[in-house]
């Protein structure tokens, strides 16, 4: 999250209130569960939040979980000696993103991609990718191999959210992002996922929420929420596994080799695509 003062607009400098807000976030998200501690890091420097939620998420250890999922992305990797690279192939659900999650996840790991093939047609992706560790060497042993498995899976599968998809424009004011959480809370629902995003004095926000029981949204639930929030503010826009609109569009093939590395990888125009 990315917060300003009221009434400047402008960061928070003072020690002991950014101390305060710390223990308070932590005290909310902890709740109930004491057992588990929740982490909370001030920062200045300027963060792409994309990018720093894989890294929370991977100091959080978030990839060791038990349990299968017919569904889960397809990773394997294997190493190929004559090269001294480790080959890693991926198939999975194309969604925007997928590329970007990937490359960061392994660049986090501290892993170079020399080679790289991506195809993507219809609703579903292929990746593969020819790395070596920053040292030089390819995966060393299976319990390596398992966890960069295990970090892709992650990875590849916490972008995905369940529920139905909303977004919210308004003029932005104090106060809004949690009168409509309360909102949706009144209303039985639960966010599983969140964008937020003010620009230019608008506030441009996407929630993805579903019943607290497990059960699909009613629509009259939806009617009510919109009633009290603004039909013209709030917009359903379908649930996030509608992918119509994915098999409709180009297939989308990179090729790369020689000297791209994982670093400016990410930044190379091409990847523009997944974004």
């Amino acid at each position: 999250m990315q917060v300003t003062e009221e009434e400047t607009g402008s960061a928070i400098s003072d020690p002991e209130r950014l101390a305060g807000i710390k223990e308070l976030l932590r005290n909310v998200l902890s709740g109930s569960n004491r057992s588990r501690g929740a982490n909370t890091v001030v920062s200045h420097e300027a963060i792409h939040t994309d990018r720093r939620l894989h890294q929370m998420m991977f100091a959080a250890r978030d990839y060791e979980r038990s349990g299968g999922d017919s569904q889960r992305p397809d990773v394997s990797v294997v190493n190929w000696y004559d090269k001294d690279y480790s080959v890693v192939t991926i198939r999975s659900k194309d969604r925007p993103k997928l590329l970007f999650d990937t490359v960061c996840t392994l660049t986090d790991m501290e892993y170079v991609v020399f080679h790289a093939n991506i195809d993507a047609e219809g609703p579903e992706a292929y990746q593969e990718y020819y790395i070596r560790h920053v040292d030089g060497s390819p995966v060393k042993s299976d319990a390596e191999r398992q966890r960069v498995i295990q970090c892709l899976e992650a990875a590849i599968e916490r972008r995905v959210s369940e529920g139905l998809k909303l977004e919210l424009c308004t003029t932005d004011r104090v106060g809004l992002l949690s009168d409509v959480t309360r909102i949706f809370r009144e209303n039985s629902l639960t966010v599983t996922r969140a964008e937020v995003t003010t620009r230019g004095g608008k506030a441009l926000n996407t929630f993805y929420v579903r019943e607290a029981s497990g059960c699909p949204v009613d629509a009259k639930t939806i009617d009510a929420i919109r009633q009290v929030i603004g039909q013209t503010i709030l917009k359903v826009k379908g649930r996030p596994d509608d992918s119509k609109q994915a098999s409709q569009e180009s297939p989308t093939r990179f090729l790369f080799g020689g000297l791209f590395k994982s670093r400016s990888f990410v930044n190379f125009g091409l990847v523009r695509s997944y974004s």
